[in-house]
């Protein structure tokens, strides 16, 4: 019942044109953003490093596909999770505006079942949307541009790290990048069960990424026990698997774990918290009269 029910919201979200808008978008823009820096990329890897030039001597194509997968998996993360809203939030805010609600639940199906089988097919296509990026930046930045050390740099600090010691890294933060993405669709879906048009979860999530992110920028004490407890402040927790810990005795396989692990079990306790609220809104909501 549940695979019957998964596939069925499998096609329904995949037969909307919103569904594609992300798919479309990283498509024409990761190319145009992978040629433009194999072409103008070592002016613009000069900006950023011009303040350690007296200091450091840089050896090596610096310009190079993991690099480039790295600034574009920064600069366009930011942008995921607008696109993952316009889906997420329309989901069961849909079914309400459409009326199909009571259609649905007139077959052999539970509203367990239901809210579980949406929610499923919208990991789906959130992780899909996460791993299409993933593709298209390794698979066009590698073969063009080709492979070497890549260079991290936080504020003051700079951290060189070689090529082979790239990919595992470049995995493990597409796989969190994921979680974070899905916990932004988690946070859409949950207002979608509250609503019956689609355009308020679309607007309210990304109204509460705003604020948080507004917020934690906001250097005042009272707000130090608030973010921690923001979703948004962890869902940058990829970029820990770049930074070598200043402890670490050899910098291969080594990583910010501590903090990659509270960043990732906040995300998780989000995702779990808005995928109960919602099967428990809906068991109680109105739909048959």
């Amino acid at each position: 019942m549940m695979l019957t029910a998964y596939r069925v919201e499998m096609e329904k979200v995949f037969s909307k044109w919103r569904t594609y808008i992300g798919f479309i978008a990283l498509g024409a823009l990761i190319p145009i953003i992978v040629i433009a820096l194999g072409i103008e990329g070592q002016d613009y890897l000069n900006i950023i490093t011009q303040q350690f030039g007296s200091q450091f001597d840089f050896k090596g194509k610096l310009i190079n596909g993991y690099t480039v997968s790295f600034i574009i998996f920064a600069a366009l993360y930011v942008h995921v999770p607008f696109m993952i809203t316009l889906v997420a939030g329309e989901v069961l805010a849909g079914e309400a505006t459409s009326g199909t609600y009571r259609l649905i639940l007139t077959r052999p199906i539970s509203r367990a079942t239901m809210v579980t089988a949406k929610y499923l097919a919208v990991l789906t296509y959130t992780v899909s949307l996460v791993f299409f990026m993933a593709i298209m930046s390794l698979g066009l930045g590698i073969p063009i541009l080709g492979t070497d050390s890549l260079l991290v740099i936080r504020s003051e600090t700079i951290t060189i790290l070689s090529a082979d010691d790239l990919l595992w890294r470049f995995i493990l933060a597409y796989i969190y990048a994921a979680m974070s993405m899905v916990t932004v669709a988690s946070v859409a879906f949950l207002f979608s069960s509250l609503v019956e048009n689609a355009i308020g979860p679309i607007m309210t999530t990304m109204s509460i990424i705003i604020g948080m992110t507004i917020i934690s920028a906001i250097d005042v004490p009272i707000f130090d026990y608030l973010r921690p407890l923001f979703f948004t402040n962890h869902m940058n927790g990829w970029k820990f698997f770049f930074d070598v810990p200043a402890d670490a005795e050899s910098m291969k396989y080594a990583a910010d774990w501590s903090r990659i692990a509270i960043s990732g079990s906040v995300l998780m306790l989000h995702i779990v918290g808005c995928f109960v609220a919602a099967q428990l809104i809906i068991r109680r909501k109105d739909i048959l009269t």
